[in-house]
């Protein structure tokens, strides 16, 4: 199981996602366009997010945490975050599952989100390996992992099926830990 562990820079602090975090996030997560490629909107009602907390956020905690992002500055949930998939075995991970409020987006939230997982899972748990990966046709979620420095491994074909029954090609990115240095170095100047 991996412990529970709250991340802190600066700007940003990410903690273990909570009840308490759930009346911020609601808010946080009312603009449509957050969940254009997201295939379930967990903040559509507060019974969903209730039903998401309970039930998607908690599951595997053998192999993952799920965060609340909190802004510093304000003490608000701004989003959530989590890393996920943890392999043990071959010491990898997936980052993911974020949603950023509109008002935060494209701040210092994701840099500095960014920079604390990343930090944690290459530098604590000691990873070789972290991917993260968006649905094909969310230019602005690919151009944001790129922008971190990770690498597009390609594309995986209707490999996530939606509640509609539809099936979305993912774009596949990663970082290693040789590439963790240049990306880290790239995170740092951003903060």
């Amino acid at each position: 199981m991996i412990t529970p562990v709250t991340l802190s820079s600066s700007r940003v602090t990410l903690e273990p996602i909570a009840q308490k975090h759930l009346a911020e996030l609601f808010i946080a997560g009312q603009d449509p366009s957050i969940w254009r490629w997201v295939p379930t909107n967990y903040c559509l009602s507060r019974d969903t997010l209730q039903t998401w907390f309970d039930k998607d956020a908690q599951f595997y905690a053998d192999q993952q945490l799920t965060f609340a992002i909190i802004d510093n500055d304000s003490k608000v949930v701004v989003g959530t975050t989590r890393l996920f998939l943890l392999d043990k075995h071959n010491l990898s991970a997936e980052v993911g599952h974020t949603f950023i409020g509109v008002p935060w987006q494209r701040s210092y939230i994701n840099s500095h989100a960014k920079h604390l997982i990343l930090h944690y899972a290459f530098e604590q748990l000691k990873l070789v390996r972290v991917t993260i990966c968006t649905n094909e046709k969310n230019d602005k979620s690919r151009n944001a992992i790129m922008r971190l420095g990770a690498q597009l491994e390609g594309i995986a074909y209707k490999n996530r099926r939606s509640p509609d029954g539809t099936f979305r090609n993912s774009a596949i990115h990663s970082i290693t830990d040789t590439l963790w240095p240049t990306v880290k170095q790239r995170l740092e100047s951003y903060l």
